[in-house]
């Protein structure tokens, strides 16, 4: 009986070590990303650093209002890491800008 409490007890240590070396691995993967990376954590997600100044600009060169367009690009820019190819509509390319919604529950980004 003691045998088998010891060799219980021996493999719930073993487990414990084993999900603690993980989580380490996984906290120091994350802390690595320094801040002239061109990687952005979110979420345990790895996005991709864009110049949204940029991006936002080619996307309403063609909007009648342009700093209405620009501002709200910006900022599901920001919010997303991603904006969508071309002027208007494509945006399967980036299913979290399609996704941000105003108060009136109307699409917020252009």
């Amino acid at each position: 009986m003691k045998l088998f409490l010891v060799l219980v007890a021996a493999i719930l240590l073993l487990q414990a070590l084993v999900q603690a070396s993980a989580f380490s691995n996984n906290a120091n993967s994350l802390a690595n990303v320094d801040e002239g990376s061109d990687m952005v954590a979110l979420n345990k997600k790895y996005h991709k650093k864009i110049n949204c100044n940029n991006a936002c600009s080619r996307r309403c060169k063609k909007a009648s209002r342009k700093n209405v367009c620009h501002r709200a690009c910006k900022t599901c820019c920001k919010r997303c890491h991603c904006v969508p190819p071309g002027t208007y509509g494509h945006k399967h390319a980036c299913p979290c800008y399609a996704k941000l919604k105003t108060h009136g529950n109307k699409p917020k980004c252009p």
